[in-house]
């Protein structure tokens, strides 16, 4: 008998559309398409077929990039704003400090072994 893996987390499941790709794939592979075909064959006469190649790929790479690539579910696009906004916009030192309750009971400690050591010497000189 056959057997199929279901997910349990239907929300990763994302819907396909043609050629077992997403519709966000299907852009960006069509719009990588526009651009990097016409650009190696108008490069090809020019630089010749190796580096109008290259060229197409590098002019391609980030719409694969943007296609493809996705962190805890994030497309590229959002994990790069994150990053850029963590890093460059927000301040890197955090403007509060939390206050140390610990810190208050400490000084209260000192003081109140300060008031013992007086309150001692006080009943020790009133014995005399």
């Amino acid at each position: 008998m056959p057997y199929v893996n279901v997910p349990n987390d239907l929300s990763k499941v994302k819907s396909k559309m043609a050629f077992n790709l997403t519709k966000r794939q299907l852009l960006c592979f069509g719009g990588a398409a526009l651009i990097g075909i016409p650009a190696y064959l108008g490069a090809r006469t020019v630089i010749g077929n190796s580096a109008a190649l290259f060229l197409m790929i590098a002019l391609m790479l980030p719409a694969f990039l943007l296609a493809m690539y996705e962190k805890d579910g994030l497309p590229f696009e959002k994990v790069a704003q994150n990053f850029i906004r963590s890093r460059f916009l927000w301040p890197q030192m955090r403007p509060y400090r939390t206050e140390n309750f610990y810190c208050f009971l400490s000084n209260y400690d000192k003081e109140a072994t300060e008031l013992a050591a007086n309150t001692e010497t006080a009943v020790q000189t009133q014995k005399t």
